[in-house]
């Protein structure tokens, strides 16, 4: 008999001795809180299993919101047999006798197999393409757990012949739930010992868990099992036995995976829209979660300047000195330079104009569009360079009134015109730069090339 027959025997002292996530595992689809979206009256997922036409499937979400028990659920409605291999610790031998193991099954009862591969995304694209002809032919039935995107992780060819779906993080209450039924459970859970949970020591550690099943019942397994029962024998768990129980809050992380790219991604777009109070948030989730500083900084000197630009240039200083100070200081004190600099950028005015103006010259450049450089500013510092044309008529700024003078410095030889790549904003110090270069431009186009410098160099130059 297993875990899944109805007829069930009395659980042995080995099988109690494994952590209460486990013992708890579903054993139907209707015990499964959460994930509503997918095994919910009429879903997809639901649909297909109760139909036993489930081919392959990739589960794909954060840690302890039901992967792997849904896995075993699938198993036991369509009465499958369950082979599970952990891809950190398989190779393709492993995987080959899995296979074998699922055609000799069928070939001997006339029964499929589920291959569950959790963490399928360590393997490799040979160990990954494995799997293909006989995931092809639909036995075994395959189902991969991953925390990380599978359309990063995970080779096209089989992600084709599967159904992809992501698990969300279990609301709070939906974590209660799982709490309260542990609770009662006097066959798999703790309702052989007499418990008193207080509502708002459950309602702390369903926050507390992010929405993780597995550490909450784990939690609550140590605060009961650790707590000495009261005059009465009733063991009474209170928010300051969770609290110790919980210890630091684990903060859903990877420095690898996509929590560590949509926070990342959520600290940048913050400081871009001018929120400090969301900057200082997701920068402190990082930094809580182990982040190293100097990504944070990096990130910030690219937003100082993608972002900021010259509507406040002293946000690129602020950025680069908070770059330094994270290498020279390190954590945890390092976090208040970058605190200082995060906010400074998400509270300076905007402008993208150096950003794109950038961006319009590389496409020119990589387009094909390649302009020679006019003979006035070629390099003239060699002998017989006058000769050749090299630098002759070129005018020296610093000679002519406010330092300029208008010469041709790129010009388009088919349309005469000069390309535009800069085109600063009314934001901040771009204001100032925005008219002056209003003026600039206006002089080149009215002035004259016979305009006469106010004074000569001491010394010929070589410019």
């Amino acid at each position: 008999m297993d875990l899944f027959e109805s007829d069930q025997p009395k659980p042995t002292a080995s099988a109690l001795a494994e952590p209460l996530a486990s013992r708890m595992r579903p054993r139907t689809l209707d015990e499964v809180v959460g994930q509503s979206h997918l095994i919910g009256p009429g879903r997809i997922l639901r649909r297909a299993v109760e139909a036993d036409r489930l081919t392959s499937v990739v589960f794909y979400g954060p840690p302890g919101t039901g992967k792997t028990s849904l896995a075993h659920v699938i198993a036991a409605v369509t009465q499958a047999a369950f082979l599970q291999l952990n891809a950190t610790s398989s190779g393709v031998a492993d995987l080959r006798k899995a296979l074998a193991d699922a055609k000799d099954r069928e070939r001997r009862d006339r029964r499929r197999t589920i291959l569950f591969v959790d963490e399928i995304h360590r393997f490799n694209k040979a160990q990954q393409d494995v799997l293909m002809p006989d995931v092809e032919r639909g036995n075994p039935i395959l189902i991969g757990a991953t925390t990380e995107n599978p359309f990063f992780s995970i080779v096209s060819a089989l992600l084709s012949r599967s159904l992809v779906c992501e698990l969300k993080p279990l609301a709070a209450d939906e974590v209660q739930t799982l709490m309260k039924r542990a609770l009662a459970d006097k066959e798999r859970g703790l309702g052989r010992i007499l418990t008193r949970a207080d509502d708002d020591a459950l309602s702390h550690l369903a926050e507390a868990c992010d929405g993780d099943a597995r550490r909450a019942l784990n939690a609550l397994e140590v605060a009961v099992v650790t707590t000495p029962a009261g005059k009465e024998g009733v063991v009474h768990v209170t928010r300051a036995v969770v609290e110790e129980s919980i210890q630091k809050k684990a903060v859903v992380y990877d420095t690898h995976g996509d929590a560590h790219y949509d926070t990342a991604s959520a600290f940048i777009k913050s400081m871009r829209g001018s929120d400090p109070d969301a900057t200082l948030y997701w920068m402190a989730k990082m930094l809580y979660a182990g982040e190293d500083p100097r990504f944070v900084a990096r990130r910030m000197v690219i937003c100082a300047s993608e972002d900021v630009g010259n509507a406040d240039p002293q946000a690129l200083v602020l950025a680069v000195a908070a770059l330094h100070a994270s290498e020279f200081v390190g954590m945890p004190e390092c976090r208040i330079p970058l605190a200082q600099a995060a906010v400074y950028i998400a509270c300076a005015p905007k402008s993208n104009a150096a950003y794109m103006g950038i961006n319009k010259a590389m496409g020119d450049v990589e387009s094909g569009r390649t302009l020679a450089v006019p003979a006035h500013l070629q390099d003239a510092h060699y002998k017989s360079a006058a000769k050749l044309g090299r630098g002759v008529d070129y005018k020296y700024a610093h000679d002519y009134a406010d330092h300029y003078v208008a010469q041709v410095y790129l010009q388009d030889p088919k349309t005469g015109e000069t390309p535009v790549y800069y085109e600063p904003t009314d934001q901040g110090h771009e204001q100032v730069i925005k008219q002056r270069l209003e003026r600039l431009r206006q002089l080149r186009k009215d002035s004259t090339p016979k305009e006469a410098p106010i004074k000569k160099p001491a010394v010929p130059s070589v410019r």
